[in-house]
């Protein structure tokens, strides 16, 4: 009896089951139909629009057809030249040459003048004081021997130093050497102031200057 009511219950849920689907697939196939149906309305609507089209035109007179060639041959074509392609040459490098920079100028210096050629020495003119006509004045000196030492016989050498002037005249007289008589010492002296003429002493440049001259007088009875 359990049995039996398990297999009856499980029966009716099958059942069910196809009934469930099958209002499914009517409701499916009816609402399917109803939009397919208002589709075709809608496209019966639009298709049936009458559309007035305008006549065909005319038809134009048509041009007589053109002449019919005569069969006449086609000319020869002759065949193209060949084409010689020539292979590029090779590019054309081209180097700028600078030229080499230009040497610096050289400038030589002018020579320089000749020097001037030194002056000549200078003369020397310089000379010492010396006697003029010794022989004659020293005659006279001597022949004036002193009256007093001529008696008595006094003879001797008297050394004297006289100043000669720029005029060649004895300018002042001293005894360098005595010869023992003040009588003899003094007629020296005085007759070298007398009668003595030098002549005078020069400096470089020729100039009579004073100088001094040592000599002695000798006297000597005969």
């Amino acid at each position: 009896m359990a049995y039996a009511d398990q297999q009856m219950s499980g029966n009716r849920i099958v059942a069910i089951i196809i009934v469930a689907l099958i209002h499914i697939a009517l409701g499916y196939a009816l609402i399917t139909g109803l939009a397919y149906n208002a589709v075709q309305k809608v496209v019966e609507r639009v298709t049936t629009i009458d559309i007035e089209e305008p006549p065909p035109p005319e038809p134009e007179d048509e041009p007589p057809p053109p002449p019919e060639p005569d069969n006449a041959p086609p000319p020869p074509v002759a065949p193209p030249p060949p084409i010689s392609i020539a292979p590029a040459p090779p590019p054309i490098r081209t180097q700028t040459t600078i030229p080499p920079p230009a040497p610096p100028a050289i400038r030589i210096p002018a020579p320089a003048p000749p020097a001037p050629p030194p002056a000549p020495p200078a003369v020397n003119k310089a000379r010492g004081a010396s006697p003029k006509g010794q022989a004659g004045w020293a005659r006279r000196i001597q022949s004036n021997y002193p009256r007093k030492a001529e008696r008595e016989g006094t003879e001797g050498n008297v050394g004297v130093t006289v100043t000669v002037g720029a005029d060649g005249r004895v300018a002042s007289c001293s005894v360098s050497s005595s010869s023992g008589s003040s009588d003899l010492d003094a007629a020296a002296c005085d007759g070298m102031t007398r009668y003595a003429r030098f002549d005078p002493a020069l400096d470089t440049a020729g100039n009579p200057i004073t100088d001094t001259y040592r000599t002695t007088i000798v006297y000597q009875l005969n």
